[in-house]
């Protein structure tokens, strides 16, 4: 790793921890000597990089400092590649094409020498042949943003169709089909809907009576306990 990396590096670890980051710690992730962190430190430190803390205890970067949007290292741009790649390999094409108007938006604003890392990068995404949901998931999303209920009608495996009203929680993607993650009034449970068997969805006026980050949390606390109760 070049010099001028690892220091972008370096304060790219700091912001995002809310904690003292060890010299080791630091060495270890950057794959450097401690001696070398240390140099580092004291060279960004001169060059006026707000980072406090001393030797044994650790060290952070003060939360008033900006850098400048858009600074990225060749990993890192890799790393938005296979994002973009994956995003697009969706059945959600809506948020498919997303993917590619952000792509776009870098690709006009970072440095012309970082231009190759993005139009010919050495990692793939093995392609996929999905049907596109019948659905516009677009619609789900906003109603989760806006923490809006939904009414719903849903056929199960063996064709039954039943409607019913839930509060939409996540949207989750795997490999084959999109599916609502959504808290379903009629069964009173957390319920796993294939976003490809809804026929029709209608948002309501109605808000959820729990706000969405609370609601995700119990959700996840519910998957946790569902999953330690299987063991």
């Amino acid at each position: 790793m070049r010099r001028a990396d690892r220091l972008f590096q370096l304060i790219q670890i700091l912001r995002r921890v809310n904690r003292p980051v060890t010299a080791a710690k630091l060495a270890e992730e950057l794959e450097v000597s401690k001696r070398t962190v240390y140099r580092d430190i004291t060279d960004l430190v001169g060059q006026r990089v707000p980072i406090e803390g001393e030797v044994g205890l650790g060290y952070t970067l003060s939360e008033f400092y900006n850098m400048p949007p858009l600074m990225f290292t060749r990993d890192e741009l890799e790393a938005l590649v296979l994002g973009v790649q994956l995003v697009q390999s969706l059945p959600d094409k809506t948020i498919g094409n997303s993917a590619k108007d952000v792509f776009s938006k870098i690709r006009d604003v970072i440095p012309q020498s970082l231009i190759s890392s993005l139009s010919d990068a050495g990692v793939r995404i093995k392609p996929r042949e999905l049907e596109p949901e019948k659905q516009d998931t677009r619609y789900l999303r906003e109603a989760i943003r806006a923490n809006k209920k939904i009414r719903i009608t849903y056929f199960d495996r063996d064709g039954n169709d039943s409607e019913r009203v839930v509060w939409p929680i996540i949207l989750g993607y795997d490999e084959a089909y999109c599916l609502l993650i959504a808290w379903c009034e009629k069964r009173q449970q957390y319920r796993h809907f294939r976003v490809d068997r809804i026929r029709q969805m209608d948002r309501l006026d109605t808000s959820v009576p729990i706000a969405g980050n609370e609601l995700r949390q119990r959700w996840e606390l519910w998957r946790e306990q569902t999953w330690l109760n299987k063991r």
